[in-house]
């Protein structure tokens, strides 16, 4: 059990991390496309409300508790979302001159839009990962504790989807 939630806080810390970067990324571009109007804006603030969720539960579910890993259906969620916010920026990154979608050369370029819109779809990706490692992870406890043989008050605990009848 003490790996598991070992696990789950360097999985969370990760979630953390990328949504935190994604978000001041796409918080750039939101400012470029007030600044300028130039830009998918719909894509942008669509991320920038996952990466927002994400933040917030990160930091909640950072607590290592193991309720904080029984929230694997909204793990799942997030994994999706993160999925699609990944699809959202490949998609506006292939009407963009800047070579392929995972052609990472001039990514450290100062300044370069190419490369901050890369560094986003990276790290958009590397958080969609994190976040189903720790779907996969609450199932795991989930059905490893739904197993076991616990007692609360010298009564067996019953399981939210058997019948008491």
């Amino acid at each position: 059990m003490i790996v598991s939630r070992a696990f789950s806080i360097f999985l969370r810390f990760g979630e953390l991390v990328c949504a935190a970067v994604v978000l001041g990324i796409i918080s750039w571009f939101l400012h470029q496309y007030d600044k300028y109007g130039v830009g998918p804006l719909g894509r942008e603030i669509y991320t920038i409300i996952i990466a927002g969720l994400s933040v917030l539960f990160a930091v909640v579910w950072l607590i290592p508790t193991t309720a904080s890993m029984l929230h694997y259906p909204a793990d799942l969620f997030l994994s999706a979302a993160w999925f699609a916010a990944f699809g959202a920026l490949v998609n506006w990154i292939e009407r963009l001159s800047c070579g392929g979608i995972f052609h990472w050369g001039g990514i450290l370029a100062r300044g370069s839009y190419c490369g901050k819109w890369k560094a986003a779809e990276a790290f958009s990706f590397i958080g969609a990962c994190f976040w189903f490692a720790s779907f996969l992870l609450g199932v795991y406890v989930y059905h490893k504790l739904g197993h076991s043989q616990a007692t609360v008050d010298g009564t067996r605990r019953r399981r939210w989807h058997r019948s008491r009848v």
